[in-house]
């Protein structure tokens, strides 16, 4: 049974689509049901093999739910190609919520690791929009289908103007010293700076500079890296300043910080055509 009221998500079927390759299509949910399945398909990441701990009803339902999935929206990545219901399409998701909603829902939940409140201020004129809860089941866990989802990140900014992105990026452990180099790297290398600084939370900010740059090998580093991680840096990211231990979901966050006007040209040329004209 889904945690989203049904009254929820009644979307239009012809301005939700995203982008298609081959059987794989992005969307958002639109329904009830497939929210539940996208809580599902977090579980079966986070849960079973990421051995993350939920609370204890998420556990019994055995699914990943929390308070805002009932106001972000769902992007999903289907397999028309698999027979069956719309719980067994579902192979990828994303959470997606905009600065209008998070305001008047009281925010971000990036805010319950990161300082990111500085940040907002310093860019009233902008709208962000928060990135979560990403995952994608083993079998599908490609170029093809990471290229889907970014898709439609990328035709959902620009169908809402939305100005940047942020959202937690995890390393799995809760050891950050086990990731010395890739944190090291990302600390000396794409830090944020000046009017896009953000920085961990001061009661749990764990170090991220751990080796000196003069012994980082960066293609050791990158190699290191989650896919993810890696996908953030390749369109232009930065990382906030200070890692979070996350005990509950057994990870090390960082903070991405997107804007939309550092995407790289190529990434922009090569979404910008499929992504204007989904999102038109």
């Amino acid at each position: 049974m889904s945690a989203v009221p049904n009254q929820q998500l009644l979307v239009d079927q012809s301005v939700d689509l995203f982008g298609r390759i081959g059987s794989l299509e992005t969307r958002l949910a639109r329904t009830p049901r497939e929210i539940d399945a996208a809580q599902a398909v977090r579980y079966r990441v986070f849960v079973e093999e990421m051995k993350a701990q939920l609370p204890p009803d998420a556990m019994r339902q055995r699914r990943d739910v929390d308070a805002y999935d009932a106001f972000c929206d769902h992007l999903l990545v289907v397999d028309r190609a698999i027979e069956g219901d719309i719980e067994d399409q579902i192979v990828g998701t994303y959470r997606l919520l905009r600065q209008q909603v998070a305001i008047a829902h009281g925010g971000f939940y990036s805010a319950s690791e990161f300082d990111i409140a500085p940040l907002l201020a310093r860019h009233p004129e902008k709208q962000f929009m928060e990135l979560g809860r990403s995952c994608v089941l083993p079998a599908y866990r490609t170029k093809r289908t990471v290229e889907l989802l970014w898709q439609g990140n990328w035709a959902y900014a620009l169908k809402h103007g939305m100005s940047a992105m942020f959202g937690c990026a995890s390393f799995p452990g809760i050891r950050p010293e086990e990731h010395a180099l890739a944190l090291s790297f990302l600390h000396h290398n794409a830090r944020v700076k000046g009017e896009w600084m953000a920085s961990a939370r001061s009661e749990l900010y764990r170090e991220m500079d751990l080796m000196p740059l003069e012994a980082i090998n960066a293609r050791k580093a990158l190699a290191a890296m989650p896919p993810l991680v890696k996908g953030y840096l390749r369109l232009g990211a930065m990382i906030g300043d200070g890692a979070v231990v996350d005990q509950a979901f057994n990870t090390t966050d960082v903070l991405v910080v997107l804007p939309i006007s550092s995407i790289s040209d190529r990434y922009i040329n090569y979404y910008g055509a499929d992504a204007g004209r989904f999102a038109s």
